[in-house]
Order: structure tokens, then C-alpha cells, then sequence
């Protein structure tokens, strides 16, 4: 019995892997007509890393119990309401994309008298502008736009996004294009191009986009496995600019 549920474990987080990672199709056959066999080849080629193991098993729990972990830390939190533990809980929300859930925490912790955390307003920053709410993102990021962090964080991007939403182009522009730097930000800098496009900046989108395939031609295997589905929507963004 606890082979079965061993193979069934397996195969669900390996169908979940290859489908956020846009993997080949043969995969799928794969891994559900030759069960145990097939995953564990899944693991080792497009998986598994050494230092990626307590990843992969967080990832399968994920997989058979999606609000194992959100229930663990808020049983954490209740336990002993601190800022690292409160923080920690809005951290998973936000990652299972319970945004309002997410900002409620992480404004919580912001007031039990870490009101500058750098780490928490950046969080929020993203909640609120994954929640379209532009002009709070605005101003949580202008709270902490002078330091010097903040050049290199998820936050100025979201920031650069939230600009576009209200009409300031030029400026959502420049703070965009500081994504663009070869072989990272591989996300950033597709939303950088698609940005390019909505604004009738083809020649630029293109540009971004060639750039990034041309890099692809020289990424390890584990880069590429890792990218694979974001490659893809720059293929594809590519042909639809033709």
C-alpha cells in the first residue's frame, strides 16, 4: 500500500513540474505508463540537484497537501507571535497567491515596531500591485527607494509596473530597463519586452527578446531546464512581433 501511495506522490509532483516548466510532452507519457521508472528518470534529468533535495520534498508535499504549510506556520505564529513568525506565515501567502491574506500580515508586522523592515515593504509591494492596487505599491516602494537595496530588489520592478498602470511611461521605462543585464532576470526582462510592445516600441522588444535566445545557445543544461518555460514565451512572443 505505501508503494502505491509512493508512486502516485511521485508521478502527481512530477506531471505538476513538467507542466510549470512547459517540458515535453513525451514526458507525460513517461512518467504515467512507466510509474516509478519514469519518475525517477524525471527527477534525476530535469529535477534533481544535491543541494535541491529539501526543495524537491517541500515541493511533493505541496503537491498532496496544498495548505499543509500555510497551516504549519500559522500553528507556528499562533504558538508565539513574533515578526520573524508573522512575516514567515504572510510570506506563504503570498506565494500561494492569497494577496489580501499577504498584506494583512505583512502590515501587521510592520507595526509591532519594525515599521523601515526593508524585506517586509518589498513584500508588500508586490502584494499590493498583484492586488492592482498601483498606487499603494507606489508609495510603500517611495518609502523605501533610497536605499541603495532597493536598486537590486523585486520591488523596483514591481515599482517600474505600477508607474506604467498610472500613466508614467518614461519613468516605468528606465527603472524597467535596469533588468535588462545579460544572462539573468530572464522574466523581468520578457515583461521588459512586452512592455516595449505596448508601447509601439517593437524594434526594442525584438531586441530584448533576440538577445535572450541568443544566451540560451550558450546556458548549461541546468539553466536551460530552468528557463525552459520562459524560453518558450519568448519564442513565442517573438513570432507574434513578425
Amino acid at each position: 500500500m505505501l508503494y502505491y501511495y509512493f508512486v502516485i506522490v511521485l508521478q502527481a509532483y512530477c506531471i505538476y513540474d513538467c507542466y510549470t516548466k512547459r517540458n515535453d510532452y513525451y514526458w507525460y507519457f513517461i512518467i504515467f505508463f512507466i510509474p516509478l521508472f519514469g519518475g525517477i528518470v524525471y527527477l534525476f534529468t530535469q529535477v534533481y540537484q544535491k543541494t535541491d533535495v529539501h526543495k524537491v520534498q517541500e515541493n511533493v508535499m505541496t503537491v498532496v497537501n496544498p495548505t499543509k504549510k500555510i497551516t504549519d506556520l500559522e500553528k507556528k505564529f499562533h504558538f508565539a507571535e513574533t515578526f520573524e513568525n508573522q512575516t514567515a506565515l504572510a510570506d506563504a501567502f503570498l506565494e500561494s497567491q492569497h494577496y489580501d491574506k499577504a498584506i494583512e500580515h505583512y502590515r501587521e508586522a510592520l507595526n509591532k515596531g519594525f515599521q523601515n523592515d526593508f524585506y517586509t515593504i518589498t513584500k508588500l509591494v508586490e502584494a499590493y500591485y498583484k492586488t492592482s492596487q498601483f498606487n499603494e505599491a507606489i508609495a510603500w516602494a517611495e518609502k523605501i527607494k533610497n536605499d541603495t537595496k532597493f536598486r537590486k530588489s523585486k520591488a523596483l520592478f514591481f515599482y517600474g509596473l505600477s508607474l506604467e498602470k498610472i500613466g508614467e511611461i518614461a519613468i516605468a521605462e528606465t527603472l524597467l530597463q535596469k533588468f535588462d543585464a545579460p544572462f539573468s532576470n530572464y522574466q523581468e526582462r520578457l515583461v521588459l519586452a512586452q512592455f516595449y510592445r505596448r508601447h509601439t516600441k517593437i524594434d526594442a522588444a525584438k531586441g530584448v527578446l533576440n538577445d535572450m535566445l541568443l544566451e540560451a545557445e550558450q546556458m548549461t543544461k541546468q539553466t536551460r531546464n530552468t528557463t525552459r518555460a520562459i524560453l518558450k514565451n519568448v519564442k513565442e512572443e517573438l513570432i507574434a512581433l513578425q
